[in-house]
């Protein structure tokens, strides 16, 4: 059903992509848009190694929730740059891709649990994230991609 990638030499082990998965900050969520045309919007995730599920949140209503709702596919793009090398033009990176299917998170303990991990992944305050969950919590949908493949691939420009 999906396509393995073709430069065996340039793919990541899965270890590798859930590492990235884990330790990156955001990525780009393709959808099946309302009038047949990808829809892709950058996010942050959290990702759960224990669940092997990636976290996002954002509001409860909108052109991507509607998305969701008739379509749930969807892709999830991740790249972290290595730098330039040598010749100071040439890219180094990894990018990671997930495929799977969206579904919302209605339990309110478990949004909120999630939103405060998510939330951890980019500051250590305390009290901004109290302050957010209090006041944003009610407000926030929460949703996961239910994992069906991962691949990743080590890309050199050059």
């Amino acid at each position: 059903m999906f396509l393995e990638v073709k430069r065996i030499k340039q793919k990541l082990d899965i270890e590798e992509c859930k590492y990235i998965l884990e330790h990156s900050l955001r990525g780009v969520l393709s959808i099946n848009g309302l009038n047949g045309y990808p829809y892709g919007m950058p996010l942050n995730h959290y990702y759960s190694k224990e669940e092997n599920r990636l976290y996002f949140h954002g509001g409860k209503i909108g052109y991507k929730i509607d998305c969701i709702k008739k379509d749930n596919r969807c892709s999830y793009c991740i790249y972290l740059e290595d730098g330039l090398d040598d010749t100071g033009w040439a890219l180094n990176f990894k990018s990671v891709i997930v495929f799977g299917k969206i579904h919302f998170v209605c339990d309110i303990e478990e949004i909120k649990r999630i939103s405060t991990l998510l939330s951890y992944k980019f500051t250590n305050d305390n009290d901004y994230i109290n302050y957010e969950l209090k006041n944003s919590i009610n407000n926030t949908a929460m949703y996961y991609i239910e994992i069906e493949h991962i691949t990743g691939k080590k890309v050199n420009e050059k």
